[in-house]
This record gives C-alpha cells, structure tokens and sequence, in this order.
C-alpha cells in the first residue's frame, strides 16, 4: 500500500481545522476532469465534516495531456504569495472549460490580487519549484492519476464519491 511522501508539513496549503482527525491529502491536476467532478464533492466533504477533516491539496499537472495544467498550478502558487490559494484554487476549477494563458490574469483580478505583483510572482523560479517539489513527492508517493487521495497518509483507492461514503460511514 502507498503511503504519502513527505507528510503533510507547513509548506502545503491547509482547509480546516488543525486538530482534525482525518486529514485528506489530494494529488490533482487544474485542467483533468477527473479532479473538477472530484471538486465540488470535496467542498461538500468539507463542509459536512467541518471539524472533522483537515484538507491538503498538492499539485500533480499532467504536463502531457493538459496543455494548461502547469501554468495553473502556478497561478495558484503565485496566488498563495497574497494569502489567496484557496480563492484561486477553487477559481480555476470553476473556471476549467475556459483554462487559458488570459484567464490567470483575470482571475487574479477577480480574486482581489496585486495583479502586478501576481504577473511578477508566476514567473518567479521559486514558485514553478513548489510545483516540481508537490509532483515530484506525488510520483515518490505512488501517484498514478489524478485526482489521488490519502487519508491519514494512505492511498485511499477510489474516487471522491467513495471517499465520501467511506467517511460517512465511519462518522457513523
């Protein structure tokens, strides 16, 4: 069974509460379609569980297949500089029929981003690194398409409605 590399630490980006019992690690692409079904279900996880889960989510773009899943993880870096993560994260889900170089931008501005400082930030090399650096513990992880879940730092195997299941059942 595969086990999460490295554990969850500051430099992931975090929902929910810290004293959590469950904490959910999801590998996902911006641009896979797996992951923006998967989207909505891990609100409605969250919002269900509020205390109960802590939730992390880690970059894992499909470079081959998804021509605009790279430069979307790093909007989404270059977001979190400003505090937004999560504002962008979920932006570029809701946004992913229209996934483009143009959208970033406008999505910066929507969000309430310093978008000078948001244009300067995505080409900084630090930010693409935080990308590499997720993927690269995905692929150490055992990742093999996304979206991919761990829960409490092991491979769930199965997609976000059996995740659900699995967590309502054992709240039970």
């Amino acid at each position: 069974m595969s086990t999460l590399k490295p554990e969850v630490s500051g430099k992931d980006h975090v929902e929910g509460s810290e004293s959590a019992s469950i904490t959910i690690v999801e590998y996902g692409d911006y641009q896979c379609p797996h992951c923006a079904h998967a989207y909505p279900i891990i609100k409605e996880i969250e919002e269900t569980f509020v205390n109960q889960i802590k939730f992390v989510f880690r970059h894992f773009p499909l470079q081959e297949s998804h021509e605009f899943a790279f430069p979307a993880a790093v909007a989404a870096e270059a977001a979190g500089l400003q505090e937004k993560f999560w504002d962008m994260h979920d932006a570029l889900y809701e946004n992913q029929y229209r996934l483009s170089e143009d959208l970033f931008a406008e999505l910066a501005e929507t969000i309430g981003l310093d978008v000078e400082q948001f244009q300067k930030d995505v080409l900084d090399s630090g930010v693409k690194q935080k990308v590499e650096d997720d993927f690269e513990s995905g692929v150490r992880s055992g990742v093999n398409g996304t979206p991919s879940f761990y829960v409490n730092g092991t491979k769930f195997d199965g997609g976000p409605d059996e995740l659900f299941e699995m967590l309502k059942e054992s709240a039970e």
